[in-house]
């Protein structure tokens, strides 16, 4: 369930909107749970419902944000917070475009993985990614990074190979005299017999 309201949160950007979006979401499902059961990924089933019912109402919402009413005197308006300019940034997009950079970077879904869940093709999950990225870095530059950073693999740096023309230097025992082996020292006949040891 924490997983669930987590991805309405990013929905919507609204505690109390993704809690409704999950319970609105579970009873689809629930009616539909015939159908559902028999699939291998019934939360995806959930998740997919809530993104395709967060259409309307993200649509809904935009349409009530465009307002002009200015608020009374007695309420404090606090500075935007970096989160929120991301996700004022985010509610600017439109709504498929959106879903998939929700899809992609906040859940970390591959470009097959959002298509599914969004009944579209991996190349309108790649278009639809890039014009939102563009949109945000004019909007807001610093979002486009936020996202990308968390999901750009760090680079890797090509390995040198050894040329071809280099001598490979051996070195002998010679060089290492401490490394040589020597054999020990065998007494000579009748060495070391009938030898007493005294304390």
């Amino acid at each position: 369930m924490s997983d669930l309201l987590r991805f309405g949160h990013m929905l919507t950007g609204n505690a109390d909107a993704a809690a409704d979006l999950v319970q609105d979401a579970l009873e689809r499902t629930l009616a539909a749970w015939p159908r559902v059961r028999n699939r291998d990924d019934p939360e995806g089933y959930v998740r997919r419902t809530m993104v395709n019912r967060n259409v309307s109402v993200w649509r809904r919402r935009r349409r009530e944000y465009l307002t002009d009413e200015v608020p009374e005197s007695g309420q404090h308006l606090d500075p935007p917070l970096p989160d929120q300019e991301l996700q004022a940034a985010m509610d600017s997009l439109p709504r498929r475009q959106r879903a998939v950079l929700v899809l992609r970077f906040a859940e970390d879904l591959s470009e097959r993985q959002t298509a599914d869940m969004l009944g579209c093709s991996v190349g309108t999950v790649k278009s639809q990614t890039s014009k939102a990225l563009a949109k945000l870095r004019l909007r807001l530059p610093e979002a486009a990074g936020t996202l990308t950073r968390a999901s750009t693999p760090p680079p890797v740096r090509p390995v040198a190979e050894p040329s071809l023309d280099s001598t490979v230097v051996m070195e002998t025992p010679a060089q290492h005299p401490a490394a040589v082996d020597h054999p020990a020292k065998r007494p000579a006949a009748g060495e070391g017999e009938n030898t007493r040891w005294t304390r």
